[in-house]
């Protein structure tokens, strides 16, 4: 019988499930609104109907290999449980993976957000097209997720917690940032953080072209702002060439540290990466000389053209961390019990 999986991709607004099989990839996906305000154990019910519901339907002629959970962290490993999550307030503390694993009566695979998007990107996105298994991701989005793959795993650390450099210090005395220190790539380098940025520059009365976008549109967007810059702003560009700039820094250190084939960005932000990626990769070789060492076309490469160290945009979009939840399951099973990834 052939198998097929389950994935949530639990977030602060929407509840994605879907199941899943590699050979036809997303069977069918249920979207919630994600009841927040309902209590945490109202959204385990919610997400708990709609795997029961998938299984019934599936499972008649496939075997069930198991259930991949991605959730915003911190998030303590293997216990899933979650710590002052700043996406689900109220959740401090909360054993997610016991809840869930209770109200299914069978077990489950729990891994942050950012982990299982940087799995579904090394096993079936630019790590696939490179013939790469280890790679390091970031996610640029409300904060900076980032998920470190090594030889096809996830590397979680010591406690779970592997994977922070959203918190890499750009600036030492820079803004304050929800993690306790300053000048934290996250406040440079995030849509938040573009956004917060963008409107200080409008209120200097030195960004006329910003200044006039949010008269217009108070909510603008960073895809506005990244419109904006496309159309030959100055200041909308500035923006978007500081962000390389700190993600140069970040990654060089990074590169630095991991010596890995493969950095990959992702995330909302990076659909403005034409803006900012010439600035990153140029601050990322001034900063790191592993990567002047090692980037595609150095002499040490001695020819081989998929060899070295590469720094791109990632290639799967929104559907990462639901992709990544739904083969985390495989992903365990091939380690445990030699199941190949591609059954």
């Amino acid at each position: 019988m052939s198998s097929f999986s389950i994935g949530v991709d639990l977030g602060g607004t929407n509840l994605r499930v879907a199941a899943y099989t590699y050979s036809s990839g997303l069977l069918e996906t249920i979207l919630l609104p994600t009841r927040l305000a309902a209590g945490r154990h109202a959204v385990v019910e919610d997400m708990c109907q709609a795997i029961r519901k998938l299984r019934s339907t599936y499972a008649m002629q496939r075997e069930l290999i198991g259930v991949g959970i991605g959730t915003p962290g911190p998030l303590e490993l293997p216990a899933g449980r979650l710590h002052n999550p700043p996406n689900l307030p109220g959740w401090d503390g909360f054993e997610l993976r016991v809840e869930v694993e209770n109200c299914l009566d069978m077990p489950v695979a729990v891994e942050s957000d950012a982990n299982v998007a940087a799995l579904a990107e090394c096993v079936l996105g630019s790590g696939r097209t490179l013939g790469i298994d280890s790679l390091c991701m970031l996610t640029l989005g409300t904060g900076i997720g980032n998920g470190i793959i090594l030889n096809g795993k996830v590397w979680h650390g010591a406690h779970g917690m592997a994977g922070e450099a959203g918190h890499i210090n750009i600036w030492p005395n820079g803004p304050a940032c929800g993690c306790g220190s300053q000048g934290c790539l996250e406040m440079y380098a995030s849509a938040t953080a573009v956004r917060r940025i963008a409107l200080e520059a409008a209120a200097s009365g030195d960004a006329p072209a910003i200044a006039a976008l949010a008269k217009a549109n108070p909510d603008f967007s960073t895809r506005d702002l990244s419109d904006l810059a496309e159309k030959g702003s100055p200041d909308a560009k500035k923006i978007f060439e500081d962000v390389g700039w700190a993600l140069g820094i970040g990654i060089g250190d990074l590169v630095n540290t991991l010596n890995l084939p493969l950095y990959v960005v992702g995330g909302g932000l990076a659909n403005a990466w034409s803006l900012f990626s010439p600035t990153l990769i140029a601050e990322a070789r001034r900063r790191s000389y592993v990567y002047r060492l090692t980037e595609p076309g150095s002499a040490i490469l001695d020819g081989h053209s998929n060899a070295g160290t590469r720094i791109i945009a990632a290639e799967l979009g929104a559907d990462s961390g639901l992709l990544g939840a739904c083969i985390l399951p495989y992903t365990m099973a091939a380690a445990t019990e030699n199941i190949p990834l591609s059954s």
